[in-house]
């Protein structure tokens, strides 16, 4: 599994591999160029709900990953689609949050990583 993370505000590299925006809103004064995006899948994003519940708050990490997880395994056709770009070689999951630990992106990679391991076994 070769899952990166990078800001949406970090230069894009050729050793990104697929490069998906896991954000449901695009990423301030950012183009289309600026991106170089392979795809956005703002469906993977949490709800707008979630996310100004978590609010990047440290002490509700647990929490937001539980109810994160709930609303992604109602997405199962989009995880599909990353995980078929993993077992082609790397995704690189782009996010627009300053915040770097607790973030959708990070619980995203989390959530794929458990996915790929219930399917190896």
């Amino acid at each position: 599994m070769d899952i990166r993370l990078k800001r949406a505000y970090c230069k894009p590299e050729r050793l990104d591999g697929f490069r998906v925006l896991v954000d449901g809103l695009w990423p301030r004064g950012l183009s289309k160029d600026d991106l170089q995006l392979d795809a956005w899948l703002k469906e993977l994003a949490p709800s707008a709900a979630l996310r100004r519940w978590f609010g990047h708050d440290a002490d509700r990490w647990q929490e937001f990953k539980q109810r994160y997880f709930a609303e992604l395994d109602e997405n199962p056709d989009l995880i599909k689609v990353l995980l078929r770009e993993l077992r082609r070689g790397r995704v690189t999951l782009v996010y627009g949050a300053r915040e770097e630990k607790f973030n959708n992106a990070v619980a995203l990679k989390d959530y794929l990583g458990k996915k790929l391991r219930q399917h190896a076994e």
